[in-house]
């Protein structure tokens, strides 16, 4: 451990005495998983490895089974979670790479910023995603710690289109820089701790974060704190350490989610120790669904219809676990809309914090964590960016319209293997109404049958338009934001781009 973290965590505690916060106040716990599908863990049908951690989180908290993202791509998705927040409101879309120069923009308020709003103590270990230069690090967004990557794991020169290139030409050279592991501390700068991240250093990036996770919360034991947890892992390249190598029995992609599982065990027993169990909310989601051309090195969406890169239910329905012992009802299951944009003001609810000035999207989900009776979706309406800000669809509770565009499939062929993909085809779907209810796998058009629907969610999506805009009817939206920029003489983050 580098002597900067040290200093950083210390320098945490303190930031944490001096502000207060209530020790009676619930801490806020957000593992969010990189590329995991539906069914890539034994409560949402996967039973190809064991996930016993996963299964205890169930079986004492709530599982949720219709939790979508705001965009089935990385960034875009990561933004929404962090502010409540449409990603097409605030201006990121796709996934932010070291070329890119935005981030979030600091008028937006992040969860963490709601957090230090009431005292609390703030720590994001894992891939961050939302800005790499040091004007966008999560510590400049309401974080007092930060150990991590700054964008995806396979954005460094073994990519996996550069080993392919390399293979007939030996002398090629990567487009890609290095990958940095960046710590960082509110007002206390950043340092490279690692500048050129190697096979044996991902090997060991969830045992690392989960390993300082852990620290984080025993360090808060008498003090409101909120973790942020974004695992790398299971995005390709996939790695795992020499513990979980070979252990699940069903290949590396097993062996990962094997060792995630087990990160979710040590933040729980973590939990347990201090003795906060009966006021910690702990949330377990991903980002998007597997990346299905990766195919061995992929997990699977089943029974939803495609994966990530597509706002069908497979690329933006997420399994998502929660669990407060005392508040949220053991054993119990929640099938009604709901979404990472409404983290935020949920937690800002909870906590007894402001909301944010700026418009949000996201609502209140405590009536259905907490199973109340007759609790109901509070979204009438959700709106399904894609790429180029193109409205791909709306749905409501029950139904989902799309519009019709092209998108990228498998069309029923088997994936790549060896950490290699194979190539996509491009399909198009026409107007289409999927009754998600009778219909999750999204095989059969209704539109003839519900003229009604149809019309209800031609009118939501009309709203979407006008506020944030369409590629395809050149609508440019009137409520959307900026995303931070980097400006002329703001410091760059040093990358090696001859690695």
């Amino acid at each position: 451990m580098s002597r900067f973290y040290v200093l950083s965590l210390f320098a945490t505690l303190i930031c944490g005495q001096l502000h207060g916060g209530d020790p009676a106040a619930p801490n806020v716990v957000v593992i969010f998983i990189d590329d995991m599908g539906y069914a890539d863990i034994n409560p949402f049908g996967g039973t190809d490895y064991p996930t016993p951690h996963l299964d205890s989180m169930a079986a004492e908290g709530r599982k949720f089974t219709d939790f979508v993202v705001s965009s089935a791509v990385c960034s875009a998705s990561r933004s929404a979670l962090m502010t409540g927040c449409y990603h097409r409101r605030i201006g990121i879309a796709g996934a932010l790479g070291p070329k890119s120069e935005i981030g979030i923009n600091p008028d937006e308020t992040t969860i963490a910023e709601i957090c230090k709003s009431k005292g609390y103590a703030t720590a994001i270990f894992g891939k961050w995603h939302l800005g790499h230069h040091p004007k966008f690090l999560p510590t400049n967004h309401g974080f007092d710690l930060y150990y991590g990557i700054p964008y995806s794991n396979d954005m460094w020169p073994l990519h996996p289109d550069f080993l392919s290139k390399r293979k007939k030409n030996p002398d090629a050279k990567s487009p890609w820089p290095a990958l940095p592991m960046i710590s960082a501390t509110r007002g206390g700068g950043y340092e490279i701790v690692n500048p050129n991240i190697q096979p044996a250093d991902q090997e060991q990036m969830t045992k690392q974060f989960t390993e300082r996770a852990v620290e984080f919360i025993k360090s808060n034991a008498d003090h409101p704190f909120f973790l942020y947890l974004p695992h790398p892992m299971v995005h390709v390249p996939l790695y795992v350490s020499e513990d979980f190598r070979g252990k699940s029995g069903a290949g590396l992609f097993g062996d990962v989610v094997m060792e995630v599982d087990w990160s979710v065990g040590q933040v729980m027993k973590a939990i347990e120790e201090i003795g906060a169990d009966e006021k910690t909310l702990v949330i377990f989601t991903s980002d998007n669904g597997p990346w299905l051309s990766y195919g061995a090195h992929a997990g699977k969406a089943t029974p939803l219809r495609e994966g990530k890169g597509t706002m069908f239910e497979g690329g933006y329905r997420e399994p998502t676990l929660m669990r407060w012992k005392g508040k949220i009802p053991a054993g119990t299951t929640c099938d009604k809309l709901c979404s990472t944009i409404d983290i935020l003001p949920t937690v800002a609810k909870l906590i007894d914090a402001d909301l944010p000035s700026r418009k949000l999207d996201g609502r209140d989900i405590r009536p259905l964590m907490f199973g109340e009776a007759g609790a109901a979706s509070p979204h009438d309406a959700f709106w399904c960016y894609y790429k180029g800000g193109e409205l791909e669809a709306v749905r409501n509770e029950r139904f989902k319209l799309m519009f019709p565009h092209g998108y990228r499939s498998l069309n029923g062929r088997e994936g790549g293997s060896g950490g290699f993909p194979v190539g996509y085809e491009t399909n198009k779907i026409q107007l289409s109404l999927f009754d998600l209810d009778a219909d999750v796998s999204e095989t059969k058009d209704v539109k003839d049958q519900y003229p009604e629907v149809v019309a209800k969610l031609m009118a939501a999506a009309a709203q979407a338009r006008e506020e944030l805009g369409d590629r395809l009817t050149d609508q440019g939206g009137s409520e959307r934001r900026e995303p931070g920029k980097l400006d002329p003489e703001d410091e760059r983050l040093p990358m090696d781009w001859d690695s």
